[in-house]
């Protein structure tokens, strides 16, 4: 086994800092497309027969499903 201490760069061995960002980032990116989940359903579930907050609805629901889309 290899001790990271003891690793030189570039031998695939990632230091316990660099995990814990990348472990946050994921984390951070999990909570985000999430929020964005709750918003598309909350967007969906809402019924309207006002033309205006139908078209504002819809336009709010392409905006939410481009930002889950740009993250993958």
């Amino acid at each position: 086994m290899v001790n990271t201490k003891d690793a030189a760069p570039g031998e695939g061995v990632m230091s316990d800092e660099v995990r814990r960002a990348a472990e946050l980032r994921r984390a951070n990116q999990q909570r985000q497309k999430q929020a964005l989940n709750l918003q598309r359903e909350n967007i969906l579930s809402q019924r309207t027969s006002n033309p205006a907050r139908r078209s504002a609805l819809e336009a709010a629901l392409a905006q939410i499903e481009a930002q889950i889309a740009a993250m993958g």
